[in-house]
């Protein structure tokens, strides 16, 4: 999701910083954005995270006990946690640990020898007030509300901000532990709904109640969530690839059967999605759907829901295409990212195309599978009404710098440019199942993804991925007509860029070419040389030439 259009540009979506705007990188954007020594030698595997939140005064206390493996020779430990938190103290075998704080930030000093290949357990106490979301997600952060009935509603919305906003971790999309505990107590009778499985709830003498909530799988820090409100639940199963899925639905409960309605989307579009992408990747944590006082985030398997029970995107279309009036843009793209962002995570968010360009696609599948190929290809050319071409789609990598926002847009059409390419629907979708299939619940980089799918492909992409991830121009088909032959070039491309395309130069259809940035001639049946076109499924434009 981003900017789209006039209203919506201002009040919802983030707002694309220009090239110039991009302030060189701090010590403070290294430390976050890359493994540096003080990462290196530490491997997360367990998280086991204990908050207590207070509504009355937008406070947390808590602590995080992680569990690590060490894999290299040990030094100081790089443990995030973002001002104004503060850590009260640190303990390791029952021994304080000291550190040192460097803005947010704490370099710890394990009091004992790190043998490699051990596991061992830091656990870090801290409290106070977390920053609060001012437009959230986008301005992300914890978001103390109030729901319609005037009751306290609280949750968290921290992608690209950082998980530890609210909690110590080491922040980075780079490493994710092989589970996490999040143990979450709030006010009764609040109820706080977070990733995974319940297993089980607490009622406390001092007038609240923690709910014990358990990932078996890995999940990246930013997804770990708190939800908590008034909400009602009730459940169903999907009948899935990989057998029974639960269903969980934690509405408001003033909103019970609004969502019992609205959220009849859900297996609809699980059936298309596992078919185009592969098993939903979280069995063993089930889906749910969980209201919350902002847009939408997609934290696994517990997916943020707040489209207002509208289909849309709160009630518009952003192709502008008729397309996307009838089904709710937070049910089908929030939960797209549970195959792509969250099953297949990047390890720099500079690379965060192949979480939003993949997921932005994969609502272009969606219409496909509810009304055709057709329909699916004019949603997603639609989309491009939306692409600025300002800043290049990749980030800066090790500073924790995301790219552009035509990650969404522009990637989706990059992808579905690519689909054209290759011209085989059964490869692209064994391609699709394939990423979900070999990088499953896996980190990786964008140049995995890339050289995958130009493996499987039988082509060489990287020209096409180098065009539209690194450059912000579109490519130029130029072409002349003369008598009975037809000639072409690609202008305005990469060295080297190669990308057939389809065009039409006769009244039989489509035609494949090969264009290179040198001219080249056919012969064509066109009764009217205005009839020329390029198949408007080619994120490219054309123009003629003397």
């Amino acid at each position: 999701m981003r900017r789209i259009v006039l209203l919506l540009s201002l009040l919802l979506l983030p707002l694309a910083g220009s090239a110039q705007e991009r302030a060189r990188p701090t010590r403070a954007d290294t430390l976050r954005g890359s493994i540096g020594p003080e990462r290196a030698w530490w491997d997360v595997t367990f998280y086991d995270l204990a908050v207590r939140i207070s509504p009355a005064d937008s406070s947390v206390r808590g602590s995080n006990a992680i569990t690590y493996r060490v894999v290299a020779p040990a030094r100081e430990m790089q443990i995030d946690l973002m001002r104004p938190l503060v850590v009260d103290s640190m303990l390791q075998d029952g021994r304080r640990v000291s550190y040192r704080r460097e803005g947010d930030v704490f370099f710890a000093a394990p009091p004992a020898p790190q043998a490699l290949g051990s596991v061992r357990t830091l656990t870090v106490y801290y409290q106070g007030k977390p920053g609060t979301a001012v437009n959230p997600p986008w301005d992300g952060g914890f978001v103390w509300a109030r729901d319609p009935e005037r009751r306290p509603w609280v949750a968290t919305a921290v992608q690209g901000l950082g998980a530890s906003s609210w909690w110590p971790n080491k922040d980075t999309q780079a490493e994710e532990p092989d589970s996490q505990r999040i143990a979450v107590t709030v006010p009764s009778p609040m109820v706080n709904v977070s990733n995974g499985r319940l297993r089980g709830t607490r009622a406390n003498t001092d007038g609240t109640t923690t709910y014990e909530w358990f990932v078996s799988s890995p999940i990246n820090n930013y997804n770990v969530a708190v939800n908590a409100g008034s909400y009602a639940h009730f459940s169903d199963v999907y009948a899935g690839e990989s057998g029974p899925l639960t269903l969980d639905y934690w509405p408001l409960a003033s909103r019970l059967e609004q969502a019992r309605r609205q959220f009849a989307q859900v297996k609809p579009m699980l059936a298309c999605f596992e078919s185009w992408f592969g098993p939903f990747p979280w069995y063993e944590d089930g889906f749910k759907l969980v209201e919350t006082p902002y847009l939408g985030m997609e934290h696994q398997s517990a997916v943020a829901y707040g489209n207002n029970y509208m289909n849309g995107y709160l009630g518009r279309d952003l192709s502008g295409t008729g397309h996307g009036a009838g089904w709710d843009y937070i049910i089908v793209h929030e939960s797209g990212h549970e195959w792509f962002g969250n099953n297949i995570t990047t390890r720099d968010i500079a690379d965060m195309w192949v979480h939003e360009g993949f997921t932005t696609y994969s609502e272009g599948i969606f219409v496909e599978c509810n009304a055709g190929k057709q329909a699916g290809a004019e949603y997603l050319t639609g989309l491009r009404q939306n692409i600025e071409n300002k800043v290049p789609i990749v980030g800066t990598y090790g500073v924790n710098q995301e790219g552009s926002v035509d990650m969404y847009y522009k990637g989706a059409n990059m992808l579905h440019t690519i689909r054209q390419v290759i011209g085989d629907d059964a490869r692209w979708r064994a391609i699709l199942r394939g990423l979900n299939s070999e990088f499953r619940h896996q980190v990786v980089t964008g140049n995995q993804v890339q050289q995958y799918v130009s493996r499987q492909s039988g082509r060489d992409l990287g020209k096409v991925f180098e065009q539209y991830l690194t450059t912000t121009r579109v490519p130029v088909l130029e072409y002349r007509i003369a008598g009975p032959t037809f000639s072409y070039r690609w202008a305005n491309v990469v060295p080297g860029f190669d990308m057939p395309v389809s065009v039409r130069l006769g009244a039989s259809g489509y035609v494949s070419i090969s264009p290179t940035a040198t001219w080249k001639s056919a012969p064509h049946r066109l009764q009217n040389e205005a009839a020329f076109e390029v198949d408007p499924s080619f994120y490219v434009t054309s123009r003629r030439v003397n």
